[in-house]
């Protein structure tokens, strides 16, 4: 990998921590009666984000995108009132993660569980992630050969290691 790829990699990983931070302060911050809803959050750490020029207006964007469709993949599996399957869904022991990035996706999930409630029904197909986007910890699926990726921490998705395809599902590992 090039030294100016990587770099870019760990921009864009830097600002996806920074931004799932602050969209959990800003959840953090409202009162309960005027809870807002997470895409309101997300764009505030995007907004952010760009104000602090550590990201690009497009970059920012794509990070955006990138965290709202994690925090909406754990928060259908925080629905379904058993925790223990979002440990799952990460395919590791929650201590492999770092504490504090564990919380704040924990907490910005949970949080998103109301809204993610109300537009479940809208989810007629398998959320996809596809190479070169970012994504939170846990566990991809090629739906190609079948060949999972692990991820511990935030990280860009590669090709598949196996046979190249470049589309994924999140799985949970029953292992």
């Amino acid at each position: 990998m090039s030294n100016h790829k990587q770099k870019d990699d760990e921009k864009l990983i830097h600002g996806y921590n920074q931004m799932l931070e602050r969209a959990k302060e800003f959840l953090d911050k409202t009162v309960e009666e005027e809870a807002p809803k997470l895409r309101q959050a997300i764009e505030h750490a995007r907004d952010k984000a760009v104000e602090l020029g550590e990201l690009t207006r497009e970059e920012a964007e794509k990070v955006a995108d990138y965290l709202h469709r994690d925090i909406e993949d754990a928060a259908s599996y925080l629905s379904s009132d058993e925790v223990q399957e979002l440990k799952e869904w990460l395919r590791f022991d929650i201590r492999l993660i770092e504490d504090r990035l564990a919380d704040m996706f924990l907490s910005v999930a949970d949080k998103a569980t109301v809204e993610f409630l109300k537009f479940r029904e809208q989810l007629q197909s398998t959320v996809r992630y596809h190479t070169s986007e970012i994504t939170g910890p846990g566990t991809l699926e090629c739906i190609s050969c079948g060949e999972r990726l692990h991820f511990h921490k935030t990280s860009r998705i590669p090709p598949c290691p196996k046979c190249h395809y470049t589309v994924f599902k999140r799985v949970a590992d029953n292992n």
